[in-house]
């Protein structure tokens, strides 16, 4: 009597069956897995959240399906002081990014639909798939001299193959290209290139591109990165695009749950697109009025808690990069931003084995690179957000068991 779009019951790999063990025998562990930015110990200005909550609006329900125009408009002004022309006319309002995606997966796909997704990249997009029936295949990030979409494998997959004569035949393109900018967690942002490259491949495809661009406030050192809804010279972008944002990362504020979709693209499909998402987001209406209503004070507190993160995310990269200098054996890999690190290790065993260790014999919670299809090993992904002396121990105990 149950739908099959996700595998039941889920399984207990090895690592959650001993983090389990672990909770419940009462361990004090080490969690560089932490992506909560509300436990990691920063100091949140709560009488200001509680009172951007207090407005007395709150006892009315007037819904737009878009969201609240004085919402999308202080997103917009937000958006603004960061060099984007955003219009809050071009804008759905959501209560999640996870939520936009099922929204556009719903707009742009029908059931057994490809979605490309990028490799290495976050589970998650696997799930949210299954759930809306259609199949996620994975394009992939390479590592140079830096990180790198593969292009030109992008470019194969969003080109049918042409039957004798010059027809398609097939699998269907591609309904939606998914940018991760920066990914997560190889912290890989968009070049100027690369996003007027995707751009146009997509536009030629007929597909759209989703990019999720939640961490673009985490630019390490105000590094190298673009957004796919920035200023371009040649003007709008030529494919359908949705920008996706949200309090949770950009204002270290996920206990809030509101996002947004910006619309981009040729005039004649983003004014359908706005009308069917309209459509769609009249069915939910799930972003809620308190959270609309204190959207404008929650993003300029936003600013000084992001800024916490960035300081925090900047102190524990430079612990991780003197504790494994490239004398270790081991190499911090490059990154434009986000939240995590990627190290790579000695592939002298299997990352579950390791990951496994450190839990067992050291009390550190870490990724294995498998959990993001690394498509080989061995990495780890450390989250960078742990208070400096728990994530410096933690470093501590990583180097005696890979050195043990």
């Amino acid at each position: 009597m149950f739908s099959r779009r996700l595998a039941w019951p889920p399984r207990e790999n090895r690592l959650a069956a001993l983090l389990r063990e672990k909770r419940a025998a009462g361990r004090a562990l080490l969690d560089l897995t932490e992506s909560n930015p509300t436990r990691v110990g920063l100091s949140y200005p709560a009488a200001g959240i509680a009172a951007a909550l207090a407005d007395p609006g709150v006892a009315a329900y007037d819904p737009d399906p878009r969201g609240l125009r004085a919402t999308r408009e202080a997103v917009a002004a937000w958006c603004g002081r960061r060099g984007l022309a955003v219009s809050a006319d071009r804008m759905v309002l959501t209560c999640s990014t996870s939520e936009a995606y099922a929204i556009l997966f719903k707009l742009l796909a029908d059931p057994g639909d490809v979605v490309l997704v990028p490799q290495p990249g976050y589970p998650l997009f696997d799930e949210l798939a299954a759930l809306e029936s259609i199949r996620p295949v994975p394009y992939p990030i390479v590592l140079e001299d830096a990180w790198r979409i593969d292009l030109e494998t992008l470019d194969r997959l969003l080109t049918p193959p042409a039957a004798e004569g010059g027809a398609a035949q097939g699998p269907a393109t591609p309904r939606a290209v998914i940018v991760v900018n920066p990914n997560n967690p190889t912290g890989s942002a968009l070049r100027p290139a690369e996003r007027d490259r995707i751009d146009a491949l997509a536009a030629r495809a007929g597909a759209a591109v989703i990019a999720d661009e939640v961490f673009l406030d985490f630019l390490l050192d105000g590094g190298p990165g673009v957004s796919m809804a920035g200023p371009r010279a040649a003007g709008l972008p030529a494919a359908l695009t949705f920008t996706l944002g949200g309090l949770s990362k950009a204002c270290g504020l996920p206990q809030m749950k509101l996002g947004w979709i910006l619309i981009d693209g040729p005039e004649d499909r983003r004014s359908e697109a706005l009308a069917r998402l309209e459509f769609i987001a009249d069915s939910y209406l799930s972003a809620g009025t308190p959270v609309q209503l204190a959207a404008g004070r929650l993003l300029a507190l936003g600013d000084g808690i992001a800024s916490l993160i960035r300081e925090r995310v900047a102190a524990n990269r430079g612990l991780l990069v003197a504790a494994f200098p490239e004398a270790s054996g081991c190499r911090v890999l490059p990154s434009d931003g986000g939240w995590y690190a990627v190290l790579q290790v000695p592939a002298i065993r299997s990352e579950e084995e390791l990951v496994l260790d450190l839990l067992a014999s050291a009390d550190v919670l870490v990724h294995p690179g498998y959990f993001f299809d690394f498509p080989r090993e061995a990495f780890l992904i450390l989250s960078l957000l742990p208070e400096p002396g728990r994530f410096g121990e933690a470093l501590r105990r990583i180097r005696a068991r890979l050195s043990g």
